[in-house]
């Protein structure tokens, strides 16, 4: 069984690794937001940094817009914390944002872990 756009989540995770490689833990996310942006552009990869999206309820659209951090090579949600650890409340975060554009694959990258990058795939 394949991963959900394997080669592509490798090479999202791969420029939040440099990032993280060069900044470390302990900035606010806006920074490593910063950062991915310019990495993603040196690295040549399809980006969309703070798209605002529409959402709806019962067919109607709502005046409440959501703003994912990154939607990458069109079709994958990276959305960026600087917590000390990952929460269900994180996770619900991207399955919404999933939820609301049909989606497949979301990334969720925590700069703020020590000694290393948390990370976590999560497929619709």
């Amino acid at each position: 069984m394949s991963l959900v756009y394997e080669e592509e989540s490798y090479k999202i995770l791969g420029a939040c690794f440099e990032v993280y490689k060069d900044k470390g833990c302990g900035f606010l996310e806006a920074v490593y937001q910063e950062c991915l942006e310019i990495e993603l552009e040196l690295q040549g990869i399809l980006f969309i940094p703070q798209r605002e999206l529409s959402l709806t309820y019962k067919g109607r659209a709502l005046k409440q817009k959501y703003q994912p951090d990154f939607i990458v090579f069109d079709k994958t949600i990276v959305e960026l914390k600087a917590v000390s650890a990952l929460t269900d409340e994180h996770r619900a975060q991207l399955h919404n944002y999933l939820k609301a554009t049909g989606y497949k694959l979301g990334l969720l990258a925590n700069f703020g872990h020590f000694p290393k990058l948390e990370y976590e795939r999560i497929v619709k």
